[in-house]
């Protein structure tokens, strides 16, 4: 094994990542765990594990960076660990894009149970795939989701300006501090593309945002699913496709498949592994006699690939709601009625259900029918921000894993 390369290369990782000064969210809750356990943060490319796992490298005594999926022929991440931690006195091994290793479940189970004083954190940008793999990593692995920036996040970042998270409870009873809508100007810039760090830097993302999108498509799915074959790379492209030049209304499985040629088959098998790589976003519905089929939205901001801002506006406002509850680990449904009438748009579990209606200033309150008031916390979010109701950004002001 050559570690001559291995630390030249975490060296220069380490003088790459001197110029972020700020950390995400996520970084305090990694940096400060100290339990036996692995740590697995999984999101979607172009989010920063790669930054943070470097920061980490930085900070942390005895820290070795690897990039996996640049390394070439075999590699044994058992021998690697035990050789590196016994040698080199290396105690932390922060691993970025483990999805690339093959059998890396079953090597994490054994380093786990056979060498002591280890500790590990990986990224993936696929997601949570080791629950699939057949071997038991509960209680040897925590996972968290690392999703682009809250809205929260977002100006931290660009305007230096950090504001008090919000729980969901914070919304429903309106205990939230009106300055936010001062900042509301920058929130069409955030659903434009602005919730990924790499915009910051970058005027004109969208060409970047489609090469993420093609290798998430052309590589990272074909990685970890041998069994897709080279032909089907075109048609999970026409899937994502089809949804993206579409409203959000009415995609589900049955739509994809009619509108691509494929079967009811292969579409819920592309929507699954889509969703895992974090470019489409599968709803549940809910209610009784409805289809159990799940509504499809896209993950921000990849409707951007194909139609212009206002032409899909409603459908972005949509993408970001479920996208910031997706992350959140909150328990959302989409709402359809036995006949197509009208309803609102999502149904929150909790202590006492809460629905949402989304969309414009116009947007108001009778499509609340049938939900009464005494059962449901009603809650209309708008944007641009209309008075009496909520503005849609107090979504992105949500933070943390709040519905577990």
């Amino acid at each position: 094994m050559n570690y001559r390369e291995i630390f030249e290369l975490h060296n220069l990782a380490l003088r790459q990542v001197e110029k972020y000064r700020r950390k995400r969210f996520i970084y305090s809750t990694i940096a400060k765990e100290k339990s036996r356990h692995f740590i697995g943060i999984a999101g979607p490319r172009g989010v920063g594990k790669t930054v943070l796992l470097r920061q980490l490298a930085r900070e942390l005594k005895g820290a070795l960076y690897v990039s996996l999926d640049t390394l070439s022929g075999s590699f044994d991440l058992f021998d690697f660990v035990k050789e590196a931690s016994t040698y080199y006195e290396v105690k932390t091994f922060l691993l970025d894009e483990i999805h690339y290793l093959k059998g890396y479940s079953e090597q994490l189970k054994k380093i786990y149970d056979f060498l002591s004083g280890v500790r590990i954190i990986f990224t993936s940008s696929i997601a949570l795939w080791m629950i699939e793999s057949g071997v038991d990593l509960s209680r040897r692995v925590r996972i968290l989701r690392m999703g682009p920036f809250s809205f929260r996040e977002f100006l931290w970042f660009r305007e230096g300006i950090k504001l008090k998270p919000l729980k969901i409870e914070d919304i429903i009873s309106g205990n939230w501090d009106r300055k936010v809508l001062e900042y509301e100007y920058l929130f069409d810039e955030y659903l434009k593309g602005g919730l990924y760090p790499f915009t910051l830097e970058e005027p004109y993302p969208y060409e970047l945002f489609r090469n993420i999108m093609d290798r998430v498509i052309s590589k990272d799915i074909p990685g970890v699913r041998q069994d897709i074959r080279v032909g089907e790379i075109e048609n999970i492209k026409k899937v994502v496709d089809f949804v993206g030049r579409s409203p959000s209304e009415g995609i589900n499985y049955s739509s994809i498949a009619r509108n691509t040629g494929i079967t009811k088959y292969k579409a819920v098998q592309y929507v699954d592994l889509l969703d895992k790589g974090f470019i489409l976003n599968r709803i549940k519905p809910y209610g009784t006699n409805i289809t159990k089929e799940p509504k499809i939205l896209m993950h921000l901001p990849y409707r951007l690939l194909y139609k212009s801002y206002i032409d899909c506006i409603g459908s972005l406002r949509e993408d970001f709601f479920a996208e910031r509850m997706k992350f959140l680990r909150a328990e959302i449904f989409y709402l359809k009625s036995k006949r197509g009438e009208k309803t609102p748009d999502f149904l929150l579990r909790g202590y006492k259900d809460t629905i949402f209606e989304i969309g414009g200033k116009g947007k108001g309150r009778r499509q609340f029918k049938g939900y009464d008031a005494s059962n449901y916390n009603r809650i209309i979010l708008t944007h641009p921000y209309s008075p009496g109701k909520f503005p849609l950004l107090l979504i992105g002001m949500l933070e943390g894993e709040d519905f577990q």
